[in-house]
């Protein structure tokens, strides 16, 4: 079995297949806000063994919560661009690449509350942002789950690697709350249990609101789920105990994490797709030098299901409501 776990952890696309993949991206990429429905037709003629591996993902018992794709196609690359607001991707193959993956896994969405709405976020160095946490920063990036503060948090998201950074240290760091329950003890995990955690909303949804202290979500547990199936909700930025036994079991948890951690440099080409409720994820540092060949990912979001009431409140197809409009709904 452990044979078997080790090689769904990785596959590489061979010859044919990532030829395939990139004329079905191509044609995806016309389409950029494309329901998921009107993508069906493409994803039932993605490459078997690809199609195969993602829906075995998708079904969410991974102990190790991420799958790596090697060897896809990502066309010609322009210059890594210097600013935090960037076009210079639009419809390029890679938007139909990573929104065939996200609607296979479920369906590609955005938050209107980050990056305004957009369904495919470029993750790149930004003068000035050095220590920014979050996508424009290059300091180490400590473990968490993907927007944490939000009651319809991403069911998996992707990296897909343009360019690695000059140096070919920049780590995507990946850590399964699976693998490091058992490095803690039954104390701690019962402690993680509890909700009397909140979670801060990450800088990425509050670049547009007046200054001061980020709202909090929560109270919240941070370890939930069956016992030898547990899902994880924690930003070790953001998130934090109300009480002592519950920060003990906050650094107990960080310890844990670091302790599985694999730390996976990615290549052009390379798609790391992580279970968002199963694995943290983080960074490593590097070090931009902003001469245009600096490294450039490209990431997305999907969520399995979105309730009946959010999809009738989206104004724009997949974009997921502000937070003020549903703060509390869930």
């Amino acid at each position: 079995m452990a044979l078997v776990a080790e090689i769904r952890r990785t596959h590489r696309l061979n010859g044919p297949d990532r030829e395939k993949l990139w004329k079905l991206s191509e044609m995806a990429a016309r389409f950029p806000e494309a329901g998921a429905g009107a993508m069906s037709f493409l994803r039932q003629d993605l490459p078997p063994a690809l199609r195969e591996t993602l829906l075995d993902f998708a079904e969410g018992t991974s102990p190790h919560g991420h799958v790596l794709l090697r060897g896809l196609d990502v066309g010609d690359v322009p210059p890594t661009p210097a600013g935090g607001d960037t076009a210079a991707l639009d419809g390029h193959p890679t938007d139909g690449t990573l929104t065939l993956v996200a609607d296979l896994l479920g369906s590609l969405v955005g938050y209107q509350d980050e990056k305004s709405g957009a369904l495919i976020h470029d993750v790149h160095p930004v003068p000035g942002e050095e220590t920014r946490i979050e996508n424009s920063g290059s300091v180490a990036f400590d473990f968490h789950t993907e927007n944490v503060h939000h009651p319809l948090r991403p069911d998996f998201l992707g990296l897909l690697c343009l360019r690695r950074d000059h140096d070919g240290v920049a780590a995507t760091r990946v850590a399964s709350v699976r693998e490091a329950i058992a490095h803690l003890t039954p104390e701690d995990v019962a402690a993680l249990r509890r909700p009397v955690y909140h979670s801060a909303y990450p800088s990425s949804f509050t670049r547009d609101t007046a200054a001061g202290p980020p709202p909090l979500s929560g109270p919240h547990p941070v370890i939930f789920g069956d016992p030898d199936r547990a899902f994880l909700r924690f930003n070790s930025h953001h998130t934090r105990a109300a009480d002592t036994r519950g920060t003990r079991a906050l650094d107990a948890l960080a310890r844990a994490l670091e302790t599985v951690c694999q730390d996976i440099v990615l290549e052009p080409g390379d798609l790391v797709i992580v279970d968002n409720h199963v694995a943290a994820h983080g960074r490593s540092a590097f070090a931009p030098r902003y001469d245009g060949a600096d490294r450039w990912l490209r990431r997305f979001y999907s969520l399995r299901s979105t309730p009946l009431w959010a999809r009738r409140m989206m104004r724009r197809p997949r974009v997921i409501p502000r937070m003020a409009d549903i703060r509390g709904v869930v």
